[in-house]
């Protein structure tokens, strides 16, 4: 198995920075890109993100640039560009990269414009590449400092999968190897939406067991449309799945959950967006999940009500009246 020790990271944000953190301190030499000159003079010169990921002393093992060329010879490489910037950034770097290398996609959305996950997305810019997919229950600050966290890494190339988990593993940081890339993916992207969902609950102060109710019938939706796209059951009960919607739905600390509290307490979406330098990806990932459920013909009502409500078409309190008033049916 081959052994990968100079690993690239696309994405200068808090879950990039954490992720080339870890990679550090698990002993392999990182070269991280990010976009903002700032955010490179920072990380290079105090050795901290002070952007996006202040307070956080980062090792020496890390080098910054915001040449993405410079990560084109290296042994593997982690994308945590947002997923509504990942196509264009990933055309970037594919007139650099060399074939067969193995990118690990750490972003949890679908491309709205074509509502595609990112490992389609990447079979289209970079079809030699090797896909993997790192999601689950993870917030940035826990990985940066070292708190224990379990991971889902989904490959589907098993000798790949392995290295890259040897690679990536840390003392606190413990990746699964799975093979399921589209579950692992359909976890990161539909538990943002139902983290929203859960925000807005207790921002309306409709009680704790609302909330638990917006998770179980949550996963179930998550559960539908994993099914009616081919993905293993199993995955989503793991660390991607079942982990990660747990997690998000049950923080503030999350952006999405946060996203919808201040929507529940009455904040406009505009307002909210504004007062952010990162990106809650549930905003941009509930329209496309919404159609692709239709497609499918899958129910998804939680989803629905959330991309009628962030687009404006509905209104909050007329969204949670549709929800308690469906039919009444059978659990499973």
């Amino acid at each position: 198995m081959s052994e990968y020790q100079n690993i690239g990271v696309i994405g200068g944000g808090a879950w990039g920075t954490a992720l080339a953190q870890t990679l550090a301190v698990a002993g392999r030499d990182v070269t991280l890109w990010a976009f903002e000159q700032d955010c490179v003079d920072a990380i290079n010169g105090a050795r901290e993100n002070t952007l996006y990921l202040p307070g956080v002393k980062l090792g020496q093992r890390i080098k910054a640039t915001t040449h993405i060329s410079q990560l084109s010879e290296l042994d593997a490489v982690l994308s945590v560009a947002p997923a509504q910037h990942t196509r264009k950034i990933l055309e970037s770097f594919a007139v650099h990269m060399r074939p067969s290398i193995p990118i690990a996609l750490c972003s949890k959305g679908i491309e709205i414009s074509t509502r595609k996950f990112m490992s389609d997305v990447l079979a289209e810019v970079a079809p030699k590449a090797i896909p993997a997919v790192l999601s689950g229950p993870s917030f940035a600050i826990d990985v940066a400092k070292g708190l224990p966290t379990a991971v889902t890494l989904a490959c589907k190339d098993e000798t790949v999968g392995k290295a890259l988990i040897k690679a990536i593993a840390a003392p606190t940081f413990r990746p699964y190897l799975a093979n399921d890339v589209l579950g692992a993916e359909i976890g990161g992207a539909v538990k943002n939406v139902l983290a929203i969902a859960c925000g807005l609950v207790l921002g309306k102060e409709l009680g704790r067991s609302a909330h638990a109710a917006i998770i179980a019938r949550g996963f179930a939706e998550m559960t539908r449309l994993g099914t009616a796209l081919g993905c293993q059951p199993e995955t989503l009960t793991g660390l991607c799945g079942l982990g990660d919607l747990v997690l998000t739905c049950s923080s503030e600390q999350s952006r999405n959950m946060s996203c919808g509290l201040a929507l529940g307490q009455g904040q406009s979406l505009k307002d909210i967006m504004a007062s952010r330098n990162s990106v809650t990806e549930g905003v941009a990932t509930a329209p496309a999940l919404k159609e692709i459920a239709q497609s499918l013909n899958v129910d998804m009502p939680i989803c629905s009500a959330m991309a009628n409500i962030l687009s404006g078409d509905l209104d909050v309190d007329s969204a949670i009246m549709q929800l308690l008033s469906r039919q009444h049916k059978n659990e499973t």
